[in-house]
């Protein structure tokens, strides 16, 4: 008969035997570094989370890689056409230069016809000082990513019916756009997990109530609610007054689906043993639902808010394209958008319709990010 040994020794479970190096890795690790080894590996995801970084970091310098400043106005040049950046002169690469840009009139339809004036070249500059502006309402510079010598012009994506620049608007546009996507949920995030974790943990009346309130919001058609709202901000408030009341809406519009998902997973958790046994030890019901409930399904969490933005930047953009959301001088894509809606002017200056392009780009970008954290959320499945 074989004889069954038993060792006396601890227990030490980095170092074990029958495991291998990467095995002992993988069953050791944390569930946030499953999460990451596995988000890593879905490259589009990859890809558009960089790219966010990379359009949110624009967006906060909007100053520094706008061309001109928001109130620059080229009087000369109203709806100017998109000009080209050469690379080439005479066959030959050179450094990156733009003609210089002059137009005439065309008296049988009104329009102005530009063509490029090549006696007069100007090389682009990069780090370059331009217009006078102050980051962030606080520093003084005048430093640029890129732009031209005087008299010449930079107008990658044209000019609207003032002389603006429009990339410099698109960039200056996606501060406000984006923004209103990270404050309203925030605010929405904050609504959601507090009613619907309430509602889940103690049930009863608080639980009716919530519920009561989450049917009603969902009952109304989203975007006529979003007008009615919209309507009644005061035509006397300033824009700083607006872009909070926007944003306000939009959270309150969007918290109900997350307090739901919240209410359904807490009803689940409490009826845990570790759940009872921190609140027979004494824990109150807010530490319960904080340290222990939440972050079993924090990473859940973290993938439904990432969805969940470009929902409220498309409100935004919809609202203020529709002329009841932000207002001039405030500045975002839905503003750019909603000067863009004559569709005579457009079909004449189809460049006007550029902003929509990084609506697109956030939004499907958000999308896949979204896609990637909710597969990665769940890293033990294959």
């Amino acid at each position: 008969m074989n004889k069954h040994w038993v060792s006396d020794k601890p227990f030490n479970p980095y170092a074990t035997d029958e495991l291998t190096a990467a095995q002992q890795k993988y069953f050791l690790a944390s569930q946030w570094t499953l999460i990451w080894w596995k988000f890593k590996k879905h490259k589009v995801a990859m890809f558009c989370a960089f790219l966010l970084i990379a359009i949110y970091l624009i967006a906060a310098f909007a100053e520094f890689f706008a061309p001109y400043s928001l109130q620059h106005r080229h009087t000369q040049k109203i709806y100017s056409p998109p000009q080209e950046v050469h690379f080439f002169e005479d066959g030959k690469l050179t450094r990156p230069f733009v003609y210089g840009w002059s137009y005439t009139l065309n008296l049988e339809i009104l329009l102005r016809e530009y063509e490029e004036d090549k006696s007069q070249k100007y090389p682009l500059k990069f780090f370059c000082q331009g217009d006078d502006y102050q980051l962030w309402g606080a520093l003084n510079a005048s430093s640029h990513l890129v732009c031209v010598d005087s008299p010449g012009s930079l107008f990658l994506l044209g000019t609207d019916r003032l002389g603006h620049d429009m990339l410099s608007r698109i960039i200056y546009g996606a501060r406000i756009s984006l923004t209103i996507g990270l404050i309203g949920i925030i605010l929405s995030f904050t609504l959601g997990l507090t009613l619907g974790g309430l509602a889940g943990f103690y049930g009863g009346w608080i639980d009716s109530s919530v519920q009561r309130l989450t049917e009603i919001i969902r009952s109304f058609p989203e975007l006529p609610l979003w007008m009615a709202l919209s309507a009644l901000l005061p035509l006397s408030w300033s824009p700083m007054w607006i872009f909070f009341g926007i944003t306000l809406i939009l959270a309150m519009m969007d918290w109900t689906g997350l307090a739901r998902a919240v209410r359904a997973k807490i009803l689940t958790l409490r009826e845990e043993d570790y759940t009872s046994a921190a609140l027979l030890m004494g824990a109150t019901p807010a530490r319960v639902i904080k340290k222990h409930m939440l972050p079993s399904f924090f990473s859940h969490l973290i993938a439904s808010a990432s969805l969940s933005i470009p929902a409220m930047i498309l409100g935004e953009t919809a609202l203020s394209f529709l002329g009841l959301g932000l207002r001039p001088p405030i500045t975002s894509w839905g503003v750019l958008l909603n000067e863009a809606q004559n569709i005579n002017n457009v079909a004449v200056y189809p460049w006007l319709m550029m902003p929509v392009v990084p609506v697109i780009i956030v939004i499907l970008a958000f999308n896949f990010l979204g896609d990637g954290l909710r597969d990665a959320a769940d890293p033990y499945t294959h």
